[in-house]
């Protein structure tokens, strides 16, 4: 079992700044691709950063030159530096990781319980 915790969320007025954290634990052999996710009231979820295991990146258009997606392998945990906030960056941010578990050897698909970013005008 593998277990996605987020932290780092809150309220923050338009231009602040937030870090949140997706932190992994379980039974993790490898963690591959890892991903931020936000999803805003009646919106889909979209995918805001993704970050390979070799820590290449790519970013959603609108969130270029605000966010930086990093992680810590050692750590098992994932982080996202989010600045320059505007209100339409408010959502609920999940993050999801492709797992190789220790038992099988075979990679599974794991989700955070999301964390609440408000921006404020």
């Amino acid at each position: 079992q593998v277990q996605l915790v987020e932290s780092g969320g809150g309220l923050v007025q338009a231009g602040g700044s937030l870090r949140l954290s997706c932190a992994a634990s379980g039974s993790i052999f490898t963690i591959n691709a890892m991903d931020w996710y936000r999803q805003a009231p009646g919106k889909q979820r979209e995918l805001v950063a993704h970050i390979t295991s070799g820590g290449s990146t790519n970013y959603a258009d609108s969130v270029k030159g605000r966010f930086t997606i990093s992680r810590d392998n050692a750590k098992n945990t994932m982080y996202l530096q989010m600045n320059g906030l505007k209100p339409e960056d408010t959502a609920v941010y999940y993050c999801n990781a492709k797992v190789v578990v220790t038992r099988t050897y075979y990679e599974y698909s794991y989700w955070g319980q999301g964390t609440q970013v408000t921006v404020s005008a």
